[in-house]
Order: C-alpha cells, then structure tokens, then sequence
C-alpha cells in the first residue's frame, strides 16, 4: 500500500536507508558506535563484553571490609531503581559484597548527585546516574562532570524512548490521530514526563511538539510510579518513556506505545511508527545509565570497583534483567574509557543543542 504504519503518505520511506547511515555516524559521533550495529536486534549478544574478566579479584588490603552503599538519584520504582537493584544484585552474587540502596530523588538527579558529591570519597559509596548528568552539566559547567568529576565504572544501559497511551483508549488510538487529537485540545492535552528543563525527555518533546505544531502540557514527576500511574489512572491523556521501565504495563496489555524516537524502529517494536515513518527529522538523544565512584576514591579500591561492576554486568541474573527491559535491542555496555567518551561527546551534543534552543550555557 501507499501507507506506512502511522497511516500517513510513504513519502519517507525511500529515505529509510539514508536514516540508518544518518543514525550510525550520529551514534558513532556519541561514542555509541557499537550500537549502531545492533539496532536491529532481539536477543542477547552470544559473547558478553566483559567475558574476558578474571573470574575474581581480590580487594586491596582486605577491601570491602563492609558493605558497599549505592546512591541511587530516583525513586525506587522507575527505570534507575530497577536497573541499581539488578547491578547490586549482580555485584553481591558474584563478589558476596552487600549493596545498600539508598534513593534520594528529586531536582531530577541533583539531590542525590549532591548527597554524593558530599560523601567521604573512601570507595565505600558508589552511586547510580542517568544522562540527566552529563546534560546538567552542560547547561552549567559548575555542576559535576561525569566524565571527570566521576570515575564512570560501568554503563550497563542505553536505550531509546517512546510515546504510550492507554491500550483502552478511545479517543484516539495511533500517532496520527493522536497528533490530530491534541491539536483540537487547544493546549489542554497532557502528558506525563519528568520535570527538569534541558532534559533529554523535555527536549526530545520541544523537538516533536516544534515539528508537529502539537500544545501539550508536560506533567510533571519525577518518580517512576507516579507518572506510569498518572497514565494508567487517566490522570493524563500520554506518557513519555522509555520501553523497559513500562514493560510490565506493556506484557499486561494496559499501555501501548503510539511512536518510536528512533529513526529506524527495531524489530522488536516494527509495528510502531518511527520518526521517519511520523515525518520527524531530528536526531534522537539517548537515555543511558551507569554506576560511578568519586574520583578521589583510593586508585586500588577503585580497580577492584571496576572489576566487580564490569563483571557483573555479564552475570546471568543482569543479563537477564537487561533482556527483559529491551536492552538489548542496544549494545549497553561501555567499560570506563568507552563511558568517558559516551558521557563527553553528550554533553558536547547538549551544549549543541541548548544553543540552538536560545538557552543560555553557562
């Protein structure tokens, strides 16, 4: 037929392969090259990235001593929380170490990045971030540098974000009368997302609301079950997310996603409109997440960190854990050096595109 899968004219469709070559530079530009050659993948990697690891390692001079604390930036129930049980998981399986999770959400990410910036810098803390920090950061470079402020060691996810809506709804059902539908609402429409400005969510919503001419009012949480709640309770009429931290409303038939942000939709997702099919044009930012140790932690404390949280990133019970939330459909693992230039080439991105946005970067 002459339509796509968002029912509007096929005129994109001759530019799909362009897109994908677009797609691998851009991802090569990000640091996230390896990616690129794995979009369209559904399953696991046979080998994983750090198999060639020694199966152990033992601490400096009887390091940990005691267990480990996590600050984890986000409430308990969203995708950082899930992701900091599973990686605590994985460490404490393979190494016996304990990890306490301690959550201190809110300024989308700045409470907790401040608490942590605070701790003793000893190797007994670690904590769990998103790209929301290396976004801070290039918004105002008195905030911490991820990549330098930090010691980055691990990012076990990387993944892209879709738009969903109740799989019950009746008032619209598809990207296009949806856009349709909000377009009507004269500025009324909602949609759930998280409250910092400059934000990957909140400036992946400028791009499509600029592109589409869409007023929708941006619902605010900053915690994961409330905004995945608002949705399901019809508090508001979409949500903005990422397709693992909604998987079980997805397996449970109770959401639906309307539109991919990708330029190139993964198979696992083929029947959902991606921003070629949507005639979008703009590139796609990423949501990726990983653990990190201050970088005045003792040299020695930290290379066991590294071992231990590059390690378990490849235990069977992480591994199952990504698979489950779609990471897969993405390579997700950077070691140190690949997570120094996935978190420095971002910001430069960002910096990038708060300019363009009129922002003043400080």
């Amino acid at each position: 037929s002459g339509t796509n899968r968002s029912g509007i004219s096929r005129q994109h469709q001759n530019t799909k392969e362009e897109n994908r070559m677009k797609l691998k530079q851009h991802l090569f530009s990000a640091g996230l090259v390896a990616a690129s050659m794995a979009m369209g993948a559904s399953t696991a990697f046979a080998a994983c990235a750090t198999d060639g690891l020694p199966a152990t390692m033992e601490g400096p001079g009887g390091y940990p001593e005691r267990a480990l604390t996590m600050i984890v930036p986000y409430g308990p129930s969203g995708g950082s929380g899930q992701v900091a049980q599973a990686m605590a998981e994985a460490v404490t399986g393979l190494t016996g170490v304990n990890i306490n999770r301690d959550h201190k959400p809110g300024g989308s990410g700045t409470v907790g990045m401040t608490a942590y910036m605070a701790a003793p810098a000893d190797g007994y803390s670690v904590m769990e971030h998103i790209d929301d920090a290396s976004s801070a950061h290039a918004l105002d470079s008195s905030r911490p540098n991820p990549a330098q402020d930090l010691i980055p060691l691990v990012t076990s996810q990387i993944t892209f974000s879709q738009i969903y809506i109740r799989t019950n709804e009746d008032r619209y059902t598809d990207w296009n009368s949806f856009v349709k539908w909000v377009k009507a609402r004269g500025g009324k429409a909602t949609i759930a997302n998280v409250s910092k400005e400059g934000s990957m969510e909140r400036v992946t919503m400028k791009f499509i609301t600029d592109a589409t001419g869409m007023e929708i009012q941006q619902i605010s949480f900053d915690k994961g079950a409330p905004r995945y709640g608002a949705l399901a309770g019809g508090q508001v009429d979409a949500l903005f997310e990422q397709p693992g931290d909604v998987r079980k409303f997805l397996d449970a038939g109770t959401f639906k996603p309307i539109l991919t942000i990708l330029k190139e939709a993964p198979e696992a997702f083929a029947d959902v409109p991606d921003l070629t099919d949507a005639g979008l044009d703009f590139e796609p930012l990423f949501r990726f997440r990983g653990f990190y140790v201050h970088k005045d932690a003792p040299a020695d404390r930290v290379e066991w960190l590294q071992w231990a949280f590059q390690k378990a990133y490849c235990e069977q019970s992480y591994q199952d854990f990504n698979e489950s939330k779609f990471m897969t459909l993405i390579e997700s693992f950077r070691d140190t050096a690949g997570s120094q230039e996935l978190i420095t080439n971002t910001i430069a991105q960002y910096r990038d595109v708060y300019k363009e946005m009129g922002l003043e970067v400080k």
